[in-house]
């Protein structure tokens, strides 16, 4: 009996390193404010999406500026972008920022997103900028991702 419980005993954490570890509980990052020149290419980017305007979507993105969604492959230059977000857009849309930086005329916001009346982060995304001279910040890349996990067929 004794020799049971000392192997059961000595079992049990081997036993509970058989499953997946917990995960960590998710935990919405707080805004950072940015700086009015940052700010205005996320909200000039919501005003465009929720109009569904994608020619002026596509005139945030630098000329050789590239998308970078979720399951499609990467779309690089303003016409070509305009193309792809044809027919999205249209509704309300609410961009964060999380973190950024810039140094000269380089810069990146990471940040999150949401539409309409949804409570919480749909997704998050990564935005890439530059600027010539003391001209406005455009975007370089979008690269977006939800936070929903994947659909198993």
């Amino acid at each position: 009996m004794r020799i049971c419980l000392l192997l059961l005993a000595l079992s049990g954490p081997l036993l509970a390193a058989d499953g997946p570890p917990p995960a960590p509980a998710a935990t919405a990052l707080p805004d950072v404010p940015l700086p009015p020149s940052l700010d205005r290419v996320l909200r000039d980017y919501e005003q465009a999406w929720h109009t569904g305007d994608a020619k002026a979507l596509a005139g945030l993105f630098a000329e050789d500026g590239f998308i970078l969604q979720s399951n499609q492959p990467p779309v690089r230059g303003r016409d070509a972008i305009a193309g792809a977000y044809a027919g999205q857009g249209g509704s309300p849309l609410r961009l964060r920022a999380l973190a950024y930086s810039v140094g000269g005329n380089t810069g990146y916001i990471i940040g999150a997103y949401r539409y309409g009346n949804n409570v919480g982060d749909t997704g998050k995304f990564t935005l890439t900028l530059k600027r010539v001279g003391d001209g406005p910040w455009l975007i370089f890349s979008d690269m977006d991702n939800t936070n929903a996990p994947p659909r198993v067929p």
